[in-house]
């Protein structure tokens, strides 16, 4: 059943227009409070966001909702995503929520729900919040003596430093680091220096200057561009870019080369492993992660399970197959040993920690495998249903036989946009690129015959 509200990652648009729009917003915490007002106690909502303009709008909506519904909330201000999953916990809330569009511009915002135990809502509970924001919900109103409270909460930046510190061991320090790293004028611009100063590091940071509308703005991991120059300018150790909300990460090494998702859990799967910490004996990836990953693995004597994308699959088959390692090549890095979603922070922690162990340069460390050529190209659909097409399902059979054995063929449809994504990828660059080609050829002329 196609979903109104909910996406891959909560509810997300663009500002000012549907779904986007304070009355949704408001809308939202009244039911999300309704469903979660259960038994006597009274009940509680941690409400972050990052740093963008429209931030103050949605925060102050959600409020509203969820007051109205009786639900204490307690506003934290511009933090990371992870931080309020560790809030949501730590401060015993029935409730979390964050108010990001993570890597987008600054024009978008979304809502990220997470329940009591800190890991983001399942499908049936969206449906049911869904179900209520299309009804008449003038009815779940709380009395007027059991309206809920709102108040700022002091010292949370301090809670989640600390946080991060202890995900390293007492006596890690990291003296001796020149470590560079790009906050994206997002949600970690304060606290993300802060964790690395104090573990010893010589940091130099860059987007650290929000004025809500320069969020991601060529900056961050999805324009690391500027955290590259910025290494080679002040001869940095590492450089780490974060994003909008900090809830993944790319580095780059000494020598201004992006290592991405993949290699990082490689790095920390393998040092895990050599250190009796890995559980499941593997990781959990998603299906757009290099069969490369996946091979260098296997070499070791470890697995690799692969989910659909989006990093809550990834959480969900972790907490099902009890593995500690997992993530996505975009750079959400999910270590549950540590929290319940995505820390690009905690992740980059891990890898500095190897660093420093090892005495050698990023671009050893980081480099553990030769990743296959991946080719990714996308079909913009109107209407209709292309893949089921006798044509479309014909070509992508001799595809899959062409590749068997030496490469992998990967076709969805996107859980945002009207777009069929086809990626291939192998050890022949030339044959990825032809079938990747062919099969856009053939989907594109059986949408414009539709």
């Amino acid at each position: 059943m196609k979903r109104r509200y909910f996406g891959t990652d909560g509810i997300r648009g663009q500002s000012n227009l549907f779904p986007m729009t304070p009355d949704l917003a408001m809308r939202v915490g009244i039911a999300v409070g309704t469903i979660f007002r259960r038994g006597a106690h009274r009940h509680r909502v941690v409400i972050g966001k990052d740093t963008r303009l429209s931030g103050y709008m949605l925060e102050n909506a959600m409020v509203a909702g969820f007051t109205a519904a009786g639900i204490d909330a307690f506003v934290l201000g511009p933090i990371p995503t992870p931080a309020v999953a560790m809030l949501t916990r730590s401060l015993r809330a029935d409730i979390g929520v964050m108010i990001s569009a993570s890597h987008n511009p600054f024009e978008d915002n979304g809502i990220k729900l997470f329940g009591p135990d800190g890991y983001k809502l399942s499908d049936d509970l969206e449906a049911e919040i869904e179900d209520l924001l299309d009804k008449d919900i003038a009815g779940q109103l709380a009395k007027s003596s059991e309206i809920g409270r709102a108040k700022r909460v002091d010292g949370v930046h301090d809670r989640y430093i600390e946080h991060a510190k202890r995900t390293l061991p007492r006596d890690a320090s990291l003296t001796g680091l020149r470590v560079a790293i790009d906050c994206a004028n997002g949600a970690a611009y304060r606290v993300a220096p802060a964790v690395l100063w104090e573990l010893g590091a010589d940091v130099v940071t860059i987007g650290d200057e929000p004025d809500g509308l320069n969020i991601n703005l060529e900056c961050g991991s999805t324009h690391p561009a500027a955290l590259q120059r910025k290494v080679h300018e002040v001869r940095a150790d590492i450089g780490i870019a974060l994003d909008g909300d900090a809830d993944r990460v790319q580095i780059v090494d000494e020598n201004g080369k992006i290592i991405d998702g993949d290699q990082l859990m490689a790095v920390i799967a393998e040092t895990w492993a050599a250190d009796g910490l890995l559980k499941g004996d593997g990781i959990v990836a998603t299906v757009m992660s290099n069969l490369g990953l996946e091979r260098a693995l296997k070499e070791r004597g470890l697995g690799l399970e692969r989910t659909k994308v989006g990093d809550r699959y990834v959480v969900e088959r972790m907490r099902q197959g009890d593995y500690n390692v997992g993530g996505e090549q975009s750079g959400h890095i999910v270590l549950s040993d540590f929290g319940t979603t995505g820390d690009g922070l905690v992740a980059a922690l891990q890898v500095l920690a190897c660093v420093k162990r090892s005495g050698r340069p990023v671009s050893e460390v980081c480099n553990r495998f030769e990743p296959v050529p991946q080719v990714l190209k996308n079909v913009r659909i109107q209407a209709g249903k292309p893949l089921e097409d006798a044509i479309v399902r014909q070509a992508i059979t001799e595809a899959e036989a062409a590749l068997a054995g030496s490469g992998r063929l990967l076709i969805r449809p996107s859980g945002t946009e009207p777009l069929i994504r086809v990626m291939a990828e192998g050890d022949d660059r030339d044959q990825v690129e032809r079938i990747v080609d062919e099969l856009v050829g053939v989907i594109g002329a059986v949408r414009n015959a539709a």
